[in-house]
């Protein structure tokens, strides 16, 4: 399979730092891979090579460096934007695609799979050091790191986009702060995104990463997941389509009542750890599971996370109870000891360090959900060159229509069509009357 047009070799690459510029030709096949099924993102790419809605416009991405990302990367580009980017997750990286984005598309990449935290605060400079007029995000590392360490330059900064519900939490407590210097769109709060990339793309990505890193059988085990939001839903709900017996964990009522109306067993994590074989987070919170929980659990306990970063787990908490060296048992699992005079010793295992299971473990979300949220992103971007003047800094939804616009591609693209209302039924919506 060739990579096409896009995989002619840059001839001069922009500055980077990536594990290998040889990989750069496996890499082309796994971004064109991708593209085959990311035809949403392709018609968007289309109209933006015709139309150069971002020509000039500086990019700065802090992202997970993935066929998929390379794909909205690619994209922008073709909208006249020049971008460099980072790798928002040390193991979600692809040594092959971010060679790929340097030697062939031209973008200048900082991203290393397993990068020390002093590289990848680096690398976070390096995409900073390009005076990015637009910033994408994903868990608000570089937005956070720009008002911190660089807030004259964030004046300069049109805006931004932030790809996660995480994400989100921290820029509204930097625009509650009074803080925040440029608008953001929320493109995790997106419809499409919440329904497909949320729901169905974390619910099978986060099963895959579990039965590849351990090979365990779902069917009949006790999963237990931290979280009932749209990301815990999807993993409940994948866990229980595979066998297994689902208990939910929750802080809100509100969420806790829709896990018992949708069939769920819901109790706090202090009981839920004497029955759970496998635990999963998904809350966006830190200290999730903890000491208290670790001592009262099962031998075989596996520990898995799929929230945005690496602090659901008190992964210190868990070495320090550990009464023997750590070690290794299989890629992507780290075998924790814990021994008591009561119990014995108990082995918990963890997953991708605690950290997302899905990318460290897996493959990330299909291209087919990454379809969406990076139509959507792409969209958000060139809506946000058209309209900054016109926004005040805060964290803003995404428009209405940019969501409409791309359920509706997605429909298209995959033969369905809907029903269309008559001027008569608008008018009796639109009417209080009910005329």
């Amino acid at each position: 399979m060739t990579a096409g047009p896009a995989a002619t070799a840059v001839p001069d690459p922009p500055l980077h730092d990536v594990a290998d510029l040889g990989l750069a030709a496996q890499g082309g096949h796994h971004v064109e891979w991708a593209s085959l099924r990311m035809p949403v993102l392709a018609a968007v790419r289309a109209r933006f090579s015709a139309e150069r809605p971002l020509a000039g416009v500086r990019v700065g991405a802090c992202l997970h460096v993935t066929a998929e990302t390379a794909n909205l990367l690619r994209t922008l580009t073709a909208g006249g934007a020049d971008v460099a980017v980072c790798a928002s997750n040390p193991l979600s990286t692809n040594d092959d695609v971010a060679a790929a984005l340097v030697a062939v598309d031209g973008v200048a990449t900082f991203a290393r799979r397993g990068e020390a935290p002093a590289v990848y605060e680096s690398h976070l400079d390096a995409v900073l050091d390009h005076r990015p007029a637009l910033t994408i995000d994903d868990g608000c590392d570089l937005v956070a790191r720009l008002h911190l360490e660089r807030p004259q330059q964030a004046a300069e900064v049109l805006g931004g986009t932030e790809d996660t519900t995480t994400g989100a939490l921290r820029l509204r407590a930097i625009a509650a702060s009074g803080s925040l210097r440029y608008p953001v769109v929320a493109v995790s709060g997106a419809e499409t995104r919440r329904l497909a990339d949320n729901r169905y793309g974390t619910g099978q990505s986060t099963m895959d990463g579990i039965m590849r890193a351990t090979n365990v059988l779902i069917a009949g085990t006790t999963v237990v997941v931290a979280g009932y939001g749209n990301c815990g839903r999807g993993i409940a709900e994948r866990a229980r389509g595979l066998g297994a017996i689902v208990i939910v964990t929750e802080t809100d009522p509100l969420r806790a009542l829709e896990a018992v109306l949708d069939g769920y067993r819901v109790m706090p994590m202090s009981e839920a750890v004497r029955e759970g074989r496998v635990f999963v987070t998904a809350t966006g919170n830190r200290d999730v599971i903890r000491r208290e929980h670790f001592v009262e659990m099962r031998d075989g306990a596996i520990l898995a996370n799929a929230g945005n970063f690496d602090a659901e787990i008190d992964v210190g908490a868990l070495a320090e109870l550990a009464t023997t060296s750590t070690r290794q048992v299989r890629p992507m699992v780290d075998e924790f000891v814990i021994t008591d005079e009561q119990a014995g010793a108990r082995r918990l295992l963890l997953l991708a360090e605690g950290r997302l299971v899905n990318l460290a473990a897996a493959e990330g979300h299909p291209p087919e959900v990454m379809d969406l949220s990076f139509a959507v992103q792409a969209l958000a971007c060139e809506w946000l060159v058209r309209h900054h003047a016109e926004l005040e800094p805060l964290l803003h939804d995404v428009p209405e229509e940019i969501d409409t616009a791309v359920a509706a591609m997605k429909l298209a693209t995959i033969g369905v069509a809907v029903d269309e209302l008559s001027a008569a039924q608008q008018a009796y919506l639109a009417s209080w009357t009910g005329s």
